[in-house]
């Protein structure tokens, strides 16, 4: 199987454990699944550290996340133009340009985008729940 983790679902991967599923933990021990972190989920942390807002803190800057990443042997997954093209194929069930952008990227891949957002999982295909 190969994953595309969403932006929570990765900094959790690596700096709160306890907060996942144990379905997603099992799904990330398997080392026979590809499990991939998007550049977009970096950017996403890079803002939100630097913005520093209490419900959005990240445990990390982006930096740093770069290397927790890869120290859990997850891949590191580039935008391509053609990601960015891909979301305004979605309909606007969900506002956020990260999300939006983590979609398309599992799309074109294809890679199932493992999360547990609620608004992106009423995309449906393309997605696996967080919390399943």
């Amino acid at each position: 199987m190969r994953l595309l983790l969403d932006t929570h679902v990765a900094v959790w991967a690596v700096a709160a454990s306890s907060r996942l599923s144990p379905n997603t933990r099992k799904l990330l021990e398997d080392s026979s699944h590809e499990i991939f972190v998007s550049a977009a989920s970096v950017w996403e942390i890079a803002i939100k550290s630097a913005l520093a807002r209490s419900a959005d803190r990240m445990p990390f800057t982006a930096a740093e996340a770069i290397g927790h990443f890869r120290a859990a042997g997850f891949q590191m997954l580039d935008l391509r133009p053609e990601h960015a093209a891909a979301v305004e194929r979605l309909p606007p069930l969900h506002a956020d340009p990260f999300d939006r952008l983590l979609l398309a990227q599992a799309r074109l891949e294809p890679l199932l985008l493992l999360t547990g957002d609620a608004k992106l999982l009423a995309y449906g295909s393309g997605l696996l729940s967080e919390s399943a």
